[in-house]
């Protein structure tokens, strides 16, 4: 049996949904059901139980799944355990980071480490956070710099690196363009201008206004925040954005204020607990540490 298909069961087991468990493996519905099959071929037994619309674990797989998951913690140990070692010989981190390099001064970070360390190659991949602590767990990077990590299992050694703050972008001629700071209550009715859903910033701004006591009337979503800044200086509603993100844009005819109540994100570089780190990768921690804001 495939070793990889014991993660396979794992996850179609916390999710019970076929698509869900496909979206986080990377792969498709067809290919996942086909190896879980294959596994209740093998084993003799099902292992779901697939006459209901979401996908329940049988009392089969309830016996095997701490089996499964101990085998795929020690996959995942083992697997980042070689390539740590293996990037140490080669001298190359590979380094996760969240998208903003320049706007949070992790490029600063970058520079130093090359200077410190020119014999060393740096491979730096960008994601999202999410992503980023999977790829963290698979080995793919030994570093890596997460926004608001959940670490529940308590299996990261996260050291803090900057904070960012949700700011409201207003048009230049709005009523509340000359405060500094405001009660995000008072932007209740507006029409709001955010990034799409399932992104951070588009989270912060939601729990923003559920903790002002209100759901905003979010008529405009976009990936591309030049995009949104443009539709705030013509006048088509009002948005919420990063502080530091929003400092690399320019334009006369927006202003920015702060909000009550604050709402802020922590940016972390985050590796594994149970995996030693190469000397370049100790070496960019304590790059980032010597930067950190």
């Amino acid at each position: 049996m495939d070793i990889n298909y014991f993660k396979e069961f794992v996850v179609l087991a916390q999710t019970g949904n076929f698509m869900e468990a496909a979206d986080i493996l990377y792969s498709s519905q067809s290919a996942l059901s086909k190896h879980i099959k294959s596994m209740e071929l093998e084993l003799g037994v099902p292992l779901f139980d697939r006459t209901t619309r979401k996908v329940k674990i049988s009392k089969y797989g309830q016996l095997l799944l701490p089996y499964a998951r101990q085998i795929t913690e020690i996959q995942d140990k083992y697997t980042a355990l070689l390539k740590s070692n293996i990037e140490t010989d080669r001298d190359v981190l590979n380094l996760g980071s969240i998208y903003g390099l320049a706007q949070y001064h992790i490029t600063d970070v970058l520079v130093k480490f090359k200077k410190n360390r020119p014999q060393s190659t740096l491979n730096v991949m960008q994601a999202s956070s999410r992503d980023l602590a999977e790829m963290l767990r698979q080995g793919k990077c030994e570093v890596a710099f997460i926004r608001d990590i959940e670490d529940s299992g308590k299996e990261f050694i996260i050291t803090p690196y900057a904070t960012d703050t949700l700011i409201a972008v207003l048009p230049i001629t709005h009523p509340l363009a000359g405060e500094k700071t405001i009660p995000l209550r008072m932007l209740e009715g507006e029409n709001f201008l955010l990034e799409v859903p399932n992104t951070m910033p588009y989270r912060l701004s939601i729990k923003a206004c559920e903790l002002s006591g209100f759901e905003p009337k979010v008529t405009v979503t976009d990936v591309d925040r030049e995009y949104l800044i443009d539709l705030v200086s013509e006048g088509m509603g009002v948005s919420l954005m990063l502080k530091q993100i929003l400092l690399h844009y320019s334009d006369p005819k927006i202003t920015t204020v702060d909000i009550t109540p604050n709402v802020t994100t922590q940016i972390s570089l985050c590796y594994l607990k149970d995996v030693e780190l190469s000397d370049a990768a100790k070496h960019f921690v304590s790059c980032a540490e010597s930067t950190a804001s």
